[in-house]
């Protein structure tokens, strides 16, 4: 089978090739009963725009980069769905780079993607510092919004969830179930989002005063780090386990079920993301809910304006407010006794 051409459409449907053109690019007001003759007739002989020819004539290809750190943490294929969303409302298309939170494989991800030239880029930094050489070199090209992790002022326009806020609104929750020996389970490395998070528990644990805040652990943002964190905080007789996000909560939540642990009778755990499985554990896991549609939409905006022409002016900083979403796992505890009874430490396997 040929390609049905712009002129076999226009004699299908009586009207010239130029006014076809018109109806299909939608770049021209026409009459509706033109239009709608044009569009039957397009239909009915399965009429596909060259998608080529049109990137070559308007220098677009109506095709934005994403770069993720990590498809396989359940947060981000949420972000992207609704990131696919966004884009397609508007007549783009994405393409997607995974670099598995490696800076340097990053770069090379954002190379290619420039290579094939997108229209713009949605980066979620891997590493604040190390992905800063290779997102600046970028938006020097292309419109560029990093998305819920930064790379530091000024670099290009930021869409983040607040996550100074979201670790206020669980501890808050926290210190008002009676938890007075809470530890922090975080990420190493200078990645924004682990970085701000525990900024923001520390923050909170020094303004929060002598409710003898513990330990704080660092890993990455694994189930397996959640597991082995446990291992390393039980001696310290923790009441609450504040992890940096949701994978590091559940695999936290398995290792202590595992060793007889009660939560939250013994133990409260929250995580950070509400991603899907947050509410498929046992106990189900109190976390701090991302805006995810809300984080699409505006990085989304934000490119539309670069894109539309207004490519210079100050970068733009949004922040968006999170939610607590509580849950059984940090359930409030029976009674103030538990704040003074002597309690066992769990003995934990080698």
């Amino acid at each position: 089978m040929t390609d049905v051409t712009l002129r076999e459409v226009a004699r299908a449907s009586g009207c010239s090739v130029a006014t076809v053109s018109r109806v299909l690019a939608g770049t021209r007001p026409v009459g509706a009963e033109t239009a709608r003759r044009v569009r039957e007739a397009a239909e009915k002989l399965g009429y596909r725009p060259n998608q080529v020819a049109r990137a070559l004539r308007s220098r677009s290809t109506g095709t934005i980069g994403l770069v993720l750190p990590q498809i396989t943490n359940p947060f981000f294929p949420s972000l992207v769905r609704e990131v696919e969303h966004a884009l397609h409302a508007e007549g783009r298309a994405v393409l997607l780079a995974d670099c598995d939170d490696d800076p340097e494989a990053e770069a090379a991800r954002i190379t290619d993607l420039l290579d094939r030239q997108v229209d713009a880029l949605l980066v979620v930094a891997a590493d604040e510092k190390h992905s800063r050489d290779a997102v600046t070199r970028a938006a020097a090209h292309v419109p560029l919004v990093l998305l819920d992790r930064g790379c530091g002022p000024g670099i290009a326009d930021l869409v983040t969830t607040d996550n100074a806020t979201g670790m206020a609104l669980v501890l808050d929750h926290l210190v008002s179930t009676g938890r007075r020996r809470i530890c922090f389970v975080g990420a190493g490395g200078t990645g924004s989002a682990a970085v701000e998070r525990l900024a923001a528990y520390r923050a909170e644990a020094d303004a929060l005063g002598p409710h003898g805040f513990g330990p704080v652990e660092l890993g990455d943002f694994s189930l397996e780090w959640g597991r082995a964190a446990v291992d390393r905080i039980l001696p310290s007789r923790p009441d609450a386990v504040v992890c940096a996000n949701d994978l590091i909560a559940i695999g936290a939540l398995q290792r202590l079920r595992q060793l007889g642990v009660d939560v939250p009778g013994d133990i409260a755990v929250t995580g950070f993301d509400d991603i899907p499985m947050a509410d498929l554990t046992d106990p189900g896991l109190t976390t701090v809910r991302q805006p995810v549609r809300a984080l699409a939409t505006e990085a989304v905006h934000l490119l539309g304006h670069r894109l539309t022409g207004q490519k210079d002016g100050p970068r733009r900083s949004v922040r968006l407010a999170p939610e607590l979403v509580v849950r059984a796992s940090s359930a409030p505890r029976a009674s103030s006794a538990e704040d003074t009874r002597s309690t066992r430490t769990p003995e934990v396997e080698q």
